[in-house]
């Protein structure tokens, strides 16, 4: 779903987790009327401990605290903290669980990030409640305050009242979330934003936005996610934008990656961008998970990875920002990053021995293959 932009925000960029923790945490601690959580990974472990424990202290205090998670993300989170959450007021709800229904209901999954305070911030980014993102993975995320919180908002209410989402406890009847609140009629900043969703091959917005900055944009395009397996309209565009002059660069994980087929799936299209001018990057020191996009002054940081799977399965949400000096610090960020990465050498990519290749291709091919089960 595309909201409209709004003026008036506030966006706060919070790098790396020991930023977007410590704040998320905050918030949770001093929220007053309620907490909406939303999250694809949770699993149980020292992470997930200190998200329960702040819920459940908030519902303590008579915050309503209403956490979805997806029903398979959530796998991993163990029937003791499920009932640890439900026992402490928490509302739990999980969106789609599996079941014995068709495969391509299974295969749909809320891959959404996003958690809401009293109406007043939102956290959007590609944050979730697993160990991995205290240290072996790195990751972003933005506070929004301001008028575009409500559209937030909006989104997580109408996916809490789905047909799609199930109680944790049937027989336990379902909170009933209070009313939102009425936002104080005051400025939060100057910087224009919009919320941007998107499910699926049934509305996807947010390919198409991306899409209309690849082609519009004069200055750069700098482009971060985990897994580069774009679809051939983006890798299109993106030869076309560098042919023309844009500073195309590419940010993406190196050896350290929790899927390396997917990556091998990804490289085998590095020759045909590198030849049309784009500039390709691999993090070194970590596995980078985030998923962010500057065009000139334009940013949308978030869940969505951009690629066939995201865009034609899964629930996604990125916070657009159109604003000078945001894009200065997703800049700033981005040449941090980019100083923390292993360029690829087109001339050494193309001499790149068999073993690589043959990795590329049958990765590749395998990939070939689930793109046309959908």
């Amino acid at each position: 779903m595309r909201h409209r932009w709004h003026v008036h925000n506030h966006f706060t960029l919070l790098p790396e987790s020991k930023r977007f923790l410590p704040a998320m945490f905050t918030a949770i601690e001093q929220a007053q009327h309620y907490v909406l959580v939303e999250l694809y990974l949770m699993e149980s472990g020292d992470l997930a401990d200190r998200f329960i424990d702040a819920l459940i202290q908030a519902a303590h205090r008579g915050v309503c605290v209403a956490l979805l998670l997806d029903g398979y993300g959530a796998m991993g989170l163990s029937s003791a903290d499920r009932r640890r959450l439900h026992a402490g007021g928490v509302a739990l709800r999980f969106f789609n669980p599996l079941g014995f229904h068709s495969l391509a209901r299974n295969l749909s999954r809320d891959h959404r990030k996003i958690l809401v305070v009293d109406g007043d911030s939102a956290f959007i980014g590609g944050f979730g409640a697993v160990d991995a993102f205290l240290s072996a993975w790195y990751e972003i995320a933005v506070r929004a305050e301001g008028p575009v919180v409500a559209d937030w908002e909006t989104l997580f209410r109408q996916l809490w009242a789905s047909r799609l989402t199930r109680d944790y406890d049937s027989d336990t009847p379902a909170m009933t979330l209070p009313a939102s609140r009425e936002q104080a009629q005051r400025p939060m900043g100057e910087m224009r934003g919009r919320a941007m969703a998107g499910r699926g091959y049934r509305y996807q917005a947010i390919r198409r936005s991306l899409h209309k900055r690849v082609d519009s944009t004069s200055q750069r395009l700098w482009l971060c996610t985990p897994y580069f397996v774009p679809t051939f309209t983006l890798r299109r565009r993106l030869a076309k934008a560098a042919r023309r002059g844009v500073d195309v660069r590419l940010l993406l994980p190196g050896r350290l990656h929790d899927h390396p087929g997917v990556r091998y799936a990804g490289q085998r299209f590095y020759h045909a961008l590198l030849k049309a001018g784009v500039r390709i990057y691999e993090f070194q020191p970590t596995f980078i998970h985030a998923k962010f996009v500057l065009a000139d002054t334009w940013s949308s940081i978030g869940s969505c990875n951009f690629d066939h799977w995201n865009l034609h399965w899964n629930l996604e949400a990125n916070q657009e920002v159109d604003d000078p000096y945001f894009a200065e610090e997703v800049r700033d960020l981005f040449q941090r990053n980019f100083a923390t990465s292993a360029e690829v050498d087109a001339a050494a990519w193309a001499a790149r021995p068999w073993a690589q290749r043959a990795k590329e291709w049958l990765f590749g091919t395998l990939d070939g293959w689930v793109t046309r089960l959908k």
